[in-house]
């Protein structure tokens, strides 16, 4: 899929309006059945590591991945259409910090309701324009049997309280953000939003690719590109991973320890 000009102005103007927009069927499905079947020795993996002491809930999964491979395949992560409605939001000059996924299991459980990140400087109480981008897709679909995101639109441009406020009373109810293979999500972070329980007995993971304005410093994440990966990049792509460390080999770029858990902001 290519997006017009247009068309990415009008995504980049649903996002800044609701909070998010969906780009429908982007991915092919076979693509997206490749990396779910990739991705399940790296969930045993994380299950194993973090036993009773999930780093997202009860049941509930953060995994990163392997900047490698599959993972990182230009038509995914240099998407033309994902990067079109990006750049109209954080900018050309912005950065790619983030690929990972986050899985509820069997057993998850409701998260509180929360918001991504923090106001730039908090003590003014006003909101800007996007800063922080998340861009998801799930592996397998999104229904109510695999947990949902939920969310309320709008939030994004409130303050914490003021959102809240509106949730509880009523006056923003939330969404379900239901999502087939292929589908492919763009939404500011800021806005009040929750996991939901997984009651099935397939995991449900979702892709995360985060992005930020190029001057925004995310300390808790980061992508570890191996040189040769990294000289393979189209330019665009070499250009967003620029302040992502690079190592020599795949190996040296895969070893970490996971330790992004997750903030209520």
């Amino acid at each position: 899929m290519k997006l017009t000009s247009a068309q990415a102005r009008a995504h980049a103007d649903e996002v800044r309006e609701t909070s998010l927009t969906i780009l429908r069927g982007l991915i092919p499905v076979e693509t997206i059945d490749r990396w779910n079947a990739a991705f399940q020795p790296l969930l045993q993996d994380a299950i194993r590591r973090e036993g009773d002491d999930p780093n997202r809930g009860a049941n509930r999964y953060y995994v990163t991945l392997p900047f490698q491979d599959l993972w990182a395949d230009p038509q995914i992560v240099d998407n033309n259409a994902i990067m079109a409605v990006v750049e109209e939001l954080v900018g050309a000059d912005g950065v790619m910090c983030q690929l990972a996924t986050d899985t509820p299991c069997l057993g998850s459980e409701y998260q509180d309701l929360h918001r991504d990140t923090q106001l730039l400087f908090p003590e003014s109480g006003v909101e800007t324009p996007p800063y922080q981008l998340a861009v998801n897709f799930p592996l397998i679909d999104v229904t109510d049997e695999t947990g949902p995101m939920e969310y309320a639109p709008g939030t994004h441009m409130m303050s914490k309280a003021d959102g809240m406020r509106a949730v509880e009373t009523g006056e923003i109810p939330l969404v379900k953000g239901y999502m087939n293979r292929g589908d492919v999500m763009i939404r500011d972070v800021r806005h009040i939003h929750r996991g939901t329980p997984n009651p099935s007995s397939t995991p449900r993971p979702m892709v995360v690719i985060g992005y930020s304005r190029r001057w925004l410093f995310r300390p808790e994440v980061n992508i570890r590109v191996p040189a040769e990966v990294l000289v393979s990049m189209p330019e665009r792509a070499r250009r967003w991973l620029r302040f992502n460390p690079v190592f020599e080999t795949k190996a040296e770029a895969a070893a970490r320890e996971e330790s992004y858990r997750a903030f209520a902001y």
